[in-house]
Formats: C-alpha cells, structure tokens, sequence
C-alpha cells in the first residue's frame, strides 16, 4: 500500500482504501477549498479518483474564481462525504478532506485523466470537453477520514 498512518484507530490500511473507494464511488460530488488572498472559497465540484487514491481529478472552466485561485496558489482542500441529512449521520456519517496540490493536466496523462473522468460523469463530456476547460489533478498529500464523528484517521500518501 502507498499509505503510512500518522493517528490510528484502524490497524489495517488495505481496509481503509477500501472504504475511501466505495465512499468516493457512491458519490458525484465534492466540495473543493481554494483561498483568495487568504480567505477561504468553496465551490462544488463533480469528481474521480484513480485508482491508487493518489490522485482526485475535477473539471472547471479557466474563467472561474476557483482555477484563477488555483493558479494564485496550488493548495487546495476536498470534502467529500456520505452524509443523508439525518439523525442517523452523527453514528454512520463518514467525511474525508483530502489536502494536496492542484494543477490543470495537459500533455499525455491527460488522456488517462480524461477516462477516468468521463468514466464515472459521462453525461458531463461536452463540459469537460469545451476548449474553455481545464481538467483538474489534484495531488493527495493527506487524507483525513472521519467516521461517527470521533473516529478520526490520518493518511499520508507516501511520496
């Protein structure tokens, strides 16, 4: 595994990818924090991971206040939860933010980031598709995974 625990509560990582897997196939969208000029922005965003979880990958177009963020500065954040909106969510809610660096790719890899996007939100090809797109890899530096509300893991992707 390309993970390395720095707070554990759950011993084995192969499980824990496992978990971040189905949550992140379950679910279409995420919230993505950029900053400008220190001060925090949050847009919702339709999402993919590879498969190694090393990377997230998400489509804006080059005119919006989040890619001009993320030009200004890289460092961003994800939210991305299972939430219902009910009681039941503060024993069997699970949020992870992921922390990490993004960037627009281009050249080749774009290519395999491309499918795997369009793998999972195909009805957003035109979108993604639009010379006015930038497509998005996000570069995991951590995962924070929460679970009942005082479950709390770290994952450090190994570099």
């Amino acid at each position: 595994m390309d993970f390395e625990f720095k707070e554990v509560k759950v011993v084995d990582p192969r499980q824990v990818s496992l978990e971040l897997k189905a949550l992140f196939a379950s679910q279409g969208l995420a919230v993505l924090s950029t900053h400008e000029h220190g001060q925090p922005y949050c847009s919702l965003v339709a999402f993919s991971s590879s498969e190694d979880l090393k990377q997230l990958v998400f489509a804006t177009t080059r005119s919006t206040r989040k890619f001009s963020n993320i030009d200004e500065d890289s460092r961003v954040s994800m939210l991305i939860d299972n939430r219902s909106n009910r009681v039941s969510d503060f024993h069997e809610a699970m949020a992870v933010t992921v922390t990490g660096r993004a960037e627009e790719s281009l050249g080749p890899e774009k290519d395999g980031l491309l499918k795997l996007y369009l793998a999972k939100h195909p009805h957003l090809e035109d979108f993604v598709m639009s010379p006015s797109c930038a497509l998005m890899r996000l570069d995991v530096l951590r995962y924070y995974v929460v679970s009942r509300f005082q479950h709390v893991m770290v994952l450090a992707m190994k570099e």
